[in-house]
């Protein structure tokens, strides 16, 4: 199931945002939102592909423990597709250890987070991979 959490009218990006945690999710969409970002939510990353093309994200921000498929298996396999492996990815997740990080960065993560991350914090992330992405041309 998918949460469109506003209008894609005067926004400052599209952001898709993969979070399980209800409460997790809302808060960053809301507070995403309120920069004017337009931020698709989805509990897992099952129908991940569909919700790309249908959405068109400049950005995705992951957690790295779901349900059905970990975070680390949509990296990867975001970073196989021709359409997709431009997209920067940002994690942000519970998982503390360097290891984690190491391999999400690894399998093609820009930048990773670990909760409870800063609202600001991660709003200034935001704002920085959009603006590298657009400064490349790939957005």
């Amino acid at each position: 199931m998918t949460e469109a959490h506003a209008s894609q009218k005067n926004t400052k990006g599209r952001i898709l945002l993969i979070e399980d945690d209800y409460a997790n999710r809302k808060l960053i969409a809301d507070y995403l939102e309120h920069c004017h970002y337009t931020v698709l939510g989805l509990k897992d990353g099952l129908q991940l592909f569909q919700n790309l093309e249908i959405f068109r994200p400049e950005l995705i921000l992951l957690d790295i423990k779901l349900p059905e498929i970990d975070g680390y298996t949509l990296i990867q396999q975001i970073g196989q597709h021709q359409d997709w492996r431009h997209l920067p990815i940002v994690v942000v997740s519970g998982y503390a250890f360097q290891a984690d990080q190491r391999r999400a960065l690894a399998l093609g993560a820009r930048r990773y987070l670990v909760k409870p991350v800063k609202i600001d914090e991660l709003q200034q992330v935001v704002e920085e991979e959009l603006r590298r992405t657009r400064e490349q041309g790939t957005a």
